[in-house]
């Protein structure tokens, strides 16, 4: 196969993922939560139990007018959901399903990706400043201040992975990847997805938006498709932050078979990683603003420092 043909079916084959992928982890939230919460959910829409109802709501919102406010910014404004939603794409890109299964892999890609992570908060200041509104302005320094805070964690949680498999590669990290990481690396397993969480703003760390108080933050003057963008780059940020948890510390592909089904035991992974992101959202109340920094600055970053020094210590003398 000419190596041009290869790379279109390979980021072709990417791109169709992130558009289903969204979706399905969207149907599964709805139904996840209407279960856990004691009730139907959507039940109507595409016949069996509700399956199309994200596909309406999508329509919907195509239908709906686009507005932008008099005193906006126009072009930032409507550049912002762009913003948001593209770097996933990009992630995407270099996440391995199974052994060679990636639609690019680079040998700094856990710098490429954490690097791409750090875009969201971009895109949060650019939909608070040029909406012109100051429920949207609050909302985007609460997200400043979420999302820079809680880069520190994250990116020392994936240090410590990365320095326990001697690569900054992800195939190469799940190479490197051992069953007994699971206890060795725990701390820097639950710190790495609780900043992922933080990160793609998610229940409990939602204050960004926080409907009660900030009507809904930093997204309040978006409408029709732009609204819709933000809410699919949450979604894809839920399988993003899934597949990275898989990839750097529950083995990825290995599993029974690995060789011939690891891609199944890679997805399997992150939905079931997913469920727990869905799980999370119904079970705890929004943390205030105080407990979210709080968390972060004294017991986040203390556990991954300590991580960091671990792994560190184990590499220098093993």
């Amino acid at each position: 196969m000419p190596l041009w043909l290869d790379l279109v079916i390979r980021v072709v084959a990417v791109v169709v993922a992130f558009l289903l992928l969204p979706l399905v982890v969207g149907q599964t939230e709805h139904k996840v939560m209407a279960h856990m919460q004691a009730r139907l959910g959507p039940m109507y829409a595409g016949g069996f139990h509700g399956w199309a109802q994200l596909v309406a709501d999508g329509v919907k919102f195509v239908q709906k007018e686009d507005v932008a406010p008099n005193g906006s910014d126009r072009r930032v404004f409507r550049l912002a959901p762009l913003v948001a939603l593209f770097p996933y794409l990009l992630i995407l890109l270099t996440i391995p399903l199974g052994p060679g299964l990636v639609a690019q892999s680079l040998d700094v890609g856990l710098f490429f990706v954490l690097a791409l992570l750090g875009v969201g908060v971009v895109a949060v200041l650019m939909s608070a400043w040029a909406s012109a509104n100051k429920y949207s302005l609050l909302g985007g320094m609460r997200g400043a201040a979420q999302l820079l805070g809680y880069e520190l964690p994250l990116v020392l949680a994936a240090a410590s992975v990365a320095a326990a498999a001697g690569t900054l590669s992800l195939p190469g990290i799940v190479e490197a990847w051992r069953p007994w990481w699971l206890l060795w690396q725990l701390p820097a397993t639950v710190v790495f997805f609780i900043s992922g969480l933080a990160e793609i703003r998610r229940p409990p760390f939602d204050m960004p938006i926080a409907d009660s108080e900030l009507v809904f933050g930093y997204m309040t003057e978006y409408t029709g498709l732009r609204f819709a963008f933000f809410l699919l780059a949450e979604y894809v940020g839920i399988v993003v932050i899934a597949a990275l948890t898989t990839v750097l510390f529950l083995g990825g592909w290995h599993g029974p078979l690995s060789d011939q089904l690891g891609w199944l035991w890679t997805l399997l992974k992150v939905f079931a990683v997913s469920f727990v992101i869905i799980w999370f959202r119904v079970s705890y109340p929004r943390l205030r603003e105080d407990q979210l920094q709080r968390l972060c600055w004294l017991v986040l970053v203390p556990v991954a420092l300590l991580q960091l020094v671990l792994t560190a210590t184990v590499k220098v003398f093993t």
